[in-house]
């Protein structure tokens, strides 16, 4: 038997989802200690609740998520409005290095994915699910990226997107903090007396208000309506023309146009609000995805699941310690940006934060990390994710036609 719960109840169980996780991480410190989201931990303990109630009843519950399409429009919307040229001009050399070594990086891990599905006899299509889609892209690329692979005919895509995001959140919460010490050690670094000065201006996330106020709300509300009409009549139009892509790419296209153009003509928009709103939209989202997780289905992928986040796991070391450190200088602040990138490459930009912070309260300060890092995370990796797995899917098709 079959129970589906309609648009609006899904969104009001996302929310007890929600807090059910937030529960749960404020009261586990394993879960607070590797900046687990509280999505994920409520999503996936209802998840387990659902597969329970379908293993002893064989009652199936699914959910209508029509409003979580929206939400994961809102939220790269969020992203688009955040990329400013005039931020990214601030990240100089280093940026423009750490963004390079990304994207090698990026084909490196969809290269290792589909060579882990060929390997194992799977299609290759999961390969790139186990690659960057669902570790550098987190749980809304995931599930963008995994619905569109279910509508070529890749059964079960989301769901082990979403598995692949959810360890691999946990993997680069693991190893970043490691690899860190071990290049300190080794290479007998020490943080810098001082930072540099052109580093001084850095942005401080903890000295924005958090101030509601009508206004900015009602702001946000109408530019990120744009962005989601806007971006669906782009996507609309280059369908037509032959260029197919996910709609959640246009409208974050369409938020970096209207941003910039803001700066250049010395429009102020409200960057706090849109970024509460981008936090809380990913944080339904991600609720409402991992509620219609279906853990039965993922038994088949368990070897690839087990396999590929393995094998990923190896690259990373491998990588942030011979490229991404040599590249960024062998000092201590390449060694703090390491962590980060580890925790950027398997997980999300949060838990890139963590990891230097990890690193700094114990060797020192490193403002150039604390820089960069967030640069990458927040802009260029979604920006040269799309363009890897887009060549991907494109040379795919061709091996496989």
């Amino acid at each position: 038997m079959q129970v589906e719960v309609m648009p609006i109840e899904t969104l009001v169980l996302s929310i007890v989802v929600l807090l059910l996780g937030t529960k749960l991480n404020d009261a586990i410190a394993w879960l607070r200690e590797h900046l687990i989201p509280p999505a994920v931990t409520g999503g996936i303990v209802f998840s387990a609740i659902v597969a329970v109630i379908y293993a002893v009843s064989d009652v199936e519950v699914t959910f209508d998520m029509r409003i979580r399409d929206l939400l994961l429009l809102v939220f790269f919307s969020t992203i688009g409005l955040s990329a400013k040229l005039s931020t990214l001009r601030a990240g100089g050399v280093a940026l423009a290095k750490l963004v390079g070594a990304a994207a090698v990086f990026l084909v490196l891990q969809d290269a290792a994915g589909i060579g882990i599905a060929v390997a194992l006899g799977e299609r290759p299509g999961y390969g790139l699910m186990a690659g960057s889609v669902s570790l550098a892209g987190g749980h809304g690329t995931a599930i963008a990226w995994g619905a569109e692979a279910e509508a070529v005919g890749l059964k079960n895509a989301s769901a082990i997107g979403l598995a692949f995001a959810t360890f691999g959140l946990v993997a680069g919460g693991i190893i970043g903090g490691p690899i860190a010490s071990r290049l300190i050690r080794s290479n007998g670094l020490e943080a810098p007396q001082a930072p540099p000065d052109e580093l001084e201006s850095a942005p401080d996330e903890r000295q924005r208000s958090t101030g509601i106020r009508p206004r900015p709300v009602l702001t946000t509300l109408f530019v990120l309506g744009i962005c989601v009409e806007f971006g669906s009549f782009v996507n609309e139009s280059l369908s037509e023309a032959g260029v197919v892509l996910p709609g959640f790419l246009t409208s974050m296209f369409v938020g970096i146009v209207i941003t910039n153009v803001s700066d250049a003509v010395g429009i102020k928009l409200p960057s706090e609000t849109f970024d509460n709103f981008g936090n809380v939209s990913l944080s339904l989202f991600l609720s409402m995805s991992l509620m219609d997780m279906q853990l039965w289905s993922l038994a088949e992928a368990a070897q690839l699941i087990v396999t590929a986040l393995f094998v990923q796991i190896l690259v990373m070391n491998v990588f942030a310690m011979l490229v991404v450190f040599r590249a960024m200088g062998r000092d201590y602040d390449a060694a703090v940006i390491t962590a980060g990138f580890a925790g950027l490459g398997l997980g999300a930009t949060p838990v890139a934060l963590a990891n230097m912070s990890a690193v700094t309260d114990r060797y020192g300060p490193s403002p150039k990390a604390y820089l960069v890092v967030p640069l990458v995370g927040a802009f260029f990796i979604d920006l040269l994710n799309a363009v890897t797995i887009k060549f991907f899917i494109g040379a795919l098709t061709r091996w496989v036609g």
